[in-house]
């Protein structure tokens, strides 16, 4: 069985940057392993969907609960790779931080956190797969506001 994980890739927009260059994407460092960056994501528990399991882990990897964010409708990126020899889904749902002051408190499993342009993030992020979604978030907020 495929090892399950879901997050959101979370993202503010700067209110005195134009669009796109407003848009930054919050990125979490690893307090273990290579301190990798990632947005906030998780194990699905037992019993939990994915959707749940996003927002329980963005609440205890980030300090950010639902009134926090903003979800932005028919965005949703699934990743697929191997950890340790296992095969690993990660589903990614995109959401706006409502207020770009909130504060970020981070859990033990994380050291540091960033927001970042999108071409910064994709240097942090280090994974094609990563970098592709966020690249994807960026043009999905992009054409969105297009429509």
């Amino acid at each position: 069985m495929a090892l399950r994980a879901c997050g959101f890739v979370i993202f503010r927009r700067l209110v005195q940057k134009p669009p796109p260059d407003n848009i930054e994407f919050l990125l979490l460092q690893t307090s273990y392993g290579e301190h990798h960056w990632t947005p906030p994501k998780g194990h699905v528990d037992p019993g939990e969907d994915d959707f749940t399991t996003a927002s329980r882990e963005t609440q205890e990897e980030a300090g950010l609960g639902k009134d926090h964010l903003r979800m932005v409708d028919g965005f949703l990126q699934r990743l697929h790779y191997q950890v340790r020899g296992k095969d690993k889904e990660v589903l990614y749902w995109l959401a706006e931080l409502r207020d770009p002051n909130t504060q970020i408190v981070l859990s033990d499993e994380h050291q540091d956190y960033r927001w970042a342009k999108l071409e910064e993030a994709c240097k942090l992020a280090k994974y094609q797969d990563l970098q592709d979604t966020l690249t994807a978030a960026q043009r999905y907020l992009e054409t969105q506001g297009k429509q």
